[in-house]
């Protein structure tokens, strides 16, 4: 081989990037000192963009297609060097390809339950997660802003990043929509769509465009989900001195049933049908006598009063304030007012004790999610 070949091997004459991987955001090309020969082919395929920097700064951007590097087609890297008209010189400058395709599937999700105010149930906590895909739209804008001159950057080194502003913007969003708590599961694409205009310029900021955002679960403590359930049951039965009806005359029948088994006679299995039959007659009169008079226009037997609220009076900063009330010092407890030793006092009580001793109070701290490790 001779010297002028020899000479011309050690210049770079093809620059790509064929990426076999699903992850990778950013990919220095591996110049390995050579030079780049002026004239060489670039090829920027679809979903890419090649970004040239010179000494530090960013000289051209190439979108997809297939370029031969002459000065005509790079205009800043041409005045950066002060090349005069048709420099044929190899030249040395670090190239990055960005990948502009979708990322998908990107997992977000609230890691505590986060309290916001119901008008329906008051101060309730919520956990919601879903996913979300993003792609590049800036090349240069992400280069600047996040990735720089890491040779490989991944979405692996972002994706907690993104994450977490997506679960701040998503919880803002479900507050601000004062949707029900209970209407929440029923409006999942409106949710996603208020959430993907609330992360979009945290988004831009950085070269980035959100093409798509997922709810798939907005869910509330289990307790509270039981609480629900016996509401929904409640609303199910409906009249429960017909339910109450319904379940005596079933015990009355099974009663029967079963005289019937034990003496073996149709006599005692008549007779234990009529007895079930004066008793549910007897239960059916004491349901009407409770039932509400029209003409009285008022219970015969009225129900007794509510039992007063519960309130205490807190011990904040040495001062008294209060008196709050259960769903109240269960917000402040949420919102770190109020810890275990704080001080509380109600009427009854001989004098202050901290409110982790107080029966009524103790349940609220269970709620508390364990420290982190």
């Amino acid at each position: 081989m001779s010297f002028f070949n020899k000479l011309l091997g050690e210049f770079i004459d093809v620059i790509e990037w064929v990426d076999n991987t699903q992850n990778t955001l950013v990919w220095k090309f591996p110049r390995n000192d050579n030079a780049i020969k002026m004239g060489a082919k670039l090829t920027v395929r679809e979903s890419q963009a090649a970004i040239f920097v010179n000494e530090g700064k960013i000289a051209d951007v190439f979108m997809p297609g297939m370029y031969e590097l002459q000065t005509s087609n790079m205009p800043i890297l041409t005045t950066l060097n002060s090349w005069k008209h048709l420099f044929n010189s190899p030249f040395k400058v670090d190239i990055y390809f960005v990948s502009l395709r979708q990322f998908t599937n990107q997992k977000w999700g609230t890691k505590n339950p986060v309290m916001i105010r119901d008008a329906e149930f008051g101060p309730v906590r919520l956990r919601a997660f879903g996913s979300f895909n993003f792609r590049v739209f800036d090349p240069k804008m992400f280069f600047t802003e996040v990735s720089a001159t890491n040779p490989n950057f991944n979405v692996e080194d972002i994706s907690e990043q993104l994450r977490n502003t997506v679960v701040s913007r998503s919880m803002d969003a479900v507050a601000q929509s004062k949707l029900p708590v209970l209407d929440l599961a029923a409006n999942y694409d409106e949710l996603g769509a208020l959430i993907t205009k609330a992360v979009q310029p945290d988004m831009t900021e950085i070269g980035l465009n959100v093409t798509k955002l997922l709810v798939e679960n907005i869910s509330l403590p289990a307790e509270v989900e039981q609480v629900l359930d016996k509401r929904s049951s409640m609303g199910i039965i409906g009249n429960l001195g017909a339910y109450a009806q319904f379940q005596a005359a079933n015990a009355m029948e099974q009663n029967a049933t079963s005289g019937n088994s034990i003496g073996g006679t149709m006599a005692s299995a008549g007779i234990g049908l009529a007895t079930g039959a004066a008793m549910m007659g007897q239960m059916g009169n004491v349901f009407q006598q409770n039932q509400f008079d029209p003409n009285q226009g008022r219970n015969e037997t009225p129900p007794p009063p509510p039992p007063a609220p519960v309130e205490f009076h807190v011990a904040v900063d040495g001062k008294s304030v209060g008196p709050r009330s259960l769903s109240e010092i269960d917000a402040m407890i949420s919102n770190e007012a109020i810890t275990r030793d704080t001080l509380v006092w109600k009427k009854g009580m001989a004098g202050w004790a901290a409110a982790s001793t107080v029966a009524e109070l103790a349940d609220l701290f269970s709620n508390e999610p364990p420290p982190l490790a």
